[in-house]
This record gives structure tokens, C-alpha cells and sequence, in this order.
């Protein structure tokens, strides 16, 4: 008997293989199902599945046979894997010097045919092979041949796919490891910066009393815009803070709404705006839903809709509906409108369209993008419909 040649790249080899993270599985059908046709196409009893590692083939799958492995210097593939580009053929083991006295040929299960198709990674090094085998001599034909190769194209197109789920599973994970430390990097650095900030602000105002009289118009503009830009980084952090903590917003359990009581929770945010007025149009009373998310999202669409309202009176309107699988909902104003060629640009995090809102105040282009982030976690979509000077209508979606 000679045992098999290791093959040229070894090391390389096994590495690919252990990347499969396939050794010692569970039986699977989908691999069965293959050696269970191979058999068939070729006309053998028995047809594997084998992976061979640095000391033994260990069969996937095993058609025909109860044994799950077996020693390296014995196995036949360990020979197939050094000619991973050809089918390797054993008409007649007993005759053949390699292998007439090998254990698997005069024992259990007596291996006179042998015909293997090398498995190869995508790096082209044979991982181990789909064959056929028979206690008779036998010959293949071209036919049986091809759909043998076919046949192991199909199974590294299952173990590729594997591969991959494996791959993207592990990505996921450092993703979320990654988010949960951005998240707490965010925390810590927003209440680092704030504090500063609050005393910035403070200080300034605190130099206007004191020595408000004793500067001049130059100086308190100065100050003012001190102050000014102070508040635009504490709302570009909280913006930020909000568009990060989003990400798992979903994740609090849902709840039973009444819409009525939802307009008054929202009102109540904006209680110094007289000008405004909020309606509610809806067929149905209440929605079961994450109460966090969907404030989150109307205060900022109606936040939106006051800030850059150009009328005396702002009118804002908010519609809800139900399908089956969601909640349909829209916020429409009577304000200027959004120029067709900007409506696919509000939703981009940072980008601000108008340099100024109702207040004289700048945005900072982070609403928008925290609605969108929300609603898209939420199993939604959202749109918007806007002509100018014909104001804006923003329609969202909710899974139930």
C-alpha cells in the first residue's frame, strides 16, 4: 500500500478548510441529497462527502455506509486531493499497487471502484472530494463523469454559501459590538462637551450682567454671538446623541395608543407658539406601536414644519390609517414647500437646505436623517410630497 502524498501547499489547504468551519457538523439534507443522486447517477452503493484534514477524511456526507471517518493514510480522496484538477479513477483497487492491500479494500467496506471530484475553495486548493464507490470493478461514462463534476459544483456552491452566512454572522456581531461602543463613546463625549459649553454660555451671560455697562455695542455682539454658537453646538449634540440612540429604539416593547392623547402629548411641546395649530384626521381611535418611536418621529416632522413655516398662522396636519401589516401616517403644513431638486437631499444626515428658520436660527441637517433611521428600523418607509409655496406633506410608514 502507499500512503497519500501530502499535498504541495498543505498549510494553505487546511487553512481554507478550517475557514468552512464545517468539520465534526451535523448531517444536513442538502449534502445528502447530493451523494444520495451521486450514487444514483453513477450507479454505485455508495458515495461521500469527505473533508480530509492532517489525519483522517471525515465524511459530510455518507451514502451507503454507516462509518463517519477514517484514518488519512488509508483514505483514497487523500490521493484524489494531489490531482485536484482531474477526476481520480480506481477501476480495479486489487490490481492497482497503490492501494491492493489497503484495510477499506480487503475489509469492510471492500473499495474495488473508486471515482472522486476534488472540492475546490475558492483559493483552488481541494478541500476533499464527492466520490463513488462499489466492491465491483466499473467503469464510468462521459455522461456520469460530467454530472459527477456538476454534482461537486454543487456542493461547494452549498459549502461557499456557508462560508458566507458564517462570514457575515461574524460581521455583524463586531458591528454591533462596534455600534455599542459608539454608543457609549457618544455618551461619555456629549457630557464632556456639554459641560464646557454650559459654562461658556454661562460665563457670557454672566459678563453681560456684570459688566453689561461697560462695553460697548461691538462687545456685546460679540458676546451675543458667543452665546449664539454655543447653542448651535449643544443642539448639533443632541441631534447626534439622538440620531445614534435610534438604532435600538425598537427594541422597547410596544403599547397601546390613543391618537387623541397622542396630539396632546405632542402640543405640548410647542406651548409658546400661538400662531400654531395641530389636527388630527383619522379613521380609528388607537395604534399599537412603540410609543418612543413614534414621537420621536412626529416631534420632529412637526418641529420641522414650525421652524421653517413662512405664514402668519402655521397649519399643521396629522393623518393616520391602518393596512394590514402597518400604520400609515403623514404630516402636511402650509408652509413655503421644498424645491423638487432638494426633496431627495433632506433626508442625508448634515444637509441643511434653508440657511435660516422662522427664528433666524440655523439647523444642523440631523432631524430629518434621525426620522428616516428611525422609520427604516421600524419595518417603514417614508416620502415626501412638497410643491413650493404649496407647503409639505411627509408620509411614513410603521410595521404593526
Amino acid at each position: 500500500m502507499q500512503k497519500p502524498k501530502e499535498y504541495v501547499n498543505e498549510r494553505e489547504r487546511l487553512k481554507d478548510l478550517e475557514s468552512y468551519s464545517i468539520l465534526d457538523t451535523l448531517s444536513e439534507s442538502d449534502y445528502d441529497d447530493l451523494t444520495a443522486i451521486a450514487a444514483e447517477l453513477c450507479g454505485t452503493k455508495i458515495s461521500l462527502i469527505t473533508l480530509v484534514d492532517d489525519t483522517r477524511q471525515w465524511f459530510k456526507s455518507h451514502h451507503g455506509i454507516d462509518v463517519s471517518e477514517t484514518p488519512k493514510e488509508y483514505a483514497f480522496c487523500a490521493h484524489a486531493i494531489n490531482e485536484p484538477e482531474n477526476v481520480f479513477i480506481v477501476q480495479d483497487a486489487r490490481k492497482d499497487l497503490r492501494f491492493y492491500d489497503n484495510p477499506l479494500v480487503t475489509n469492510n467496506p471492500t473499495v474495488i471502484f473508486y471515482a472522486g471530484v476534488s472540492l475546490l475553495s475558492d483559493n483552488n486548493h481541494p478541500l476533499g472530494t464527492l466520490c463513488v464507490i462499489d466492491n465491483k470493478p466499473k467503469t464510468l461514462s462521459d455522461g456520469q463523469i460530467q454530472a459527477l463534476k456538476a454534482l461537486g459544483n454543487q456542493v461547494m456552491n452549498i459549502l461557499n454559501l456557508r462560508k458566507t452566512k458564517l462570514t457575515l454572522e461574524k460581521a455583524l456581531i463586531s458591528l454591533e459590538e462596534k455600534n455599542q461602543e459608539l454608543d457609549r463613546f457618544a455618551f461619555v463625549a456629549a457630557h464632556d462637551l456639554k459641560s464646557p459649553l454650559a459654562g461658556i454660555s454661562g460665563l457670557s451671560n454672566l459678563f453681560i450682567e456684570e459688566y453689561g455697562s461697560q462695553i460697548d455695542d461691538e462687545g456685546k455682539e460679540m458676546l451675543a454671538l458667543i452665546e449664539e454658537s454655543s447653542d448651535v453646538l449643544r443642539n448639533l449634540i443632541d441631534g447626534l446623541l439622538k440620531y445614534s440612540r435610534c438604532e435600538n429604539i425598537f427594541k422597547e416593547d410596544k403599547s397601546e395608543i390613543d391618537l387623541n392623547d397622542l396630539l396632546k402629548n405632542i402640543s405640548a411641546f410647542f406651548p409658546k407658539i400661538p400662531e400654531l395649530k395641530i389636527n388630527l384626521r383619522t379613521s380609528i381611535n388607537k395604534i399599537h406601536t412603540n410609543r418612543t418611536a413614534i414621537n420621536q418621529i412626529l416631534i420632529n416632522l412637526v418641529t420641522n414644519a414650525i421652524k421653517y413655516n413662512d405664514k402668519e398662522t402655521i397649519e399643521i396636519e396629522i393623518g393616520v390609517a391602518s393596512s394590514e401589516t402597518h400604520y400609515e401616517f403623514y404630516v402636511q403644513d402650509n408652509g413655503p414647500g421644498i424645491a423638487e431638486e432638494n426633496q431627495a437631499k433632506i433626508f442625508e444626515i448634515f444637509e441643511v437646505i434653508a440657511k435660516k428658520d422662522r427664528f433666524g436660527k440655523s439647523g444642523n441637517g440631523i432631524g430629518l436623517a434621525t426620522v428616516k433611521k428611525v422609520v427604516e428600523k421600524g419595518c417603514g418607509s417614508i416620502k415626501v410630497e412638497s410643491k413650493l409655496k404649496k407647503g409639505t406633506k411627509f408620509i411614513f410608514t410603521i410595521e404593526k
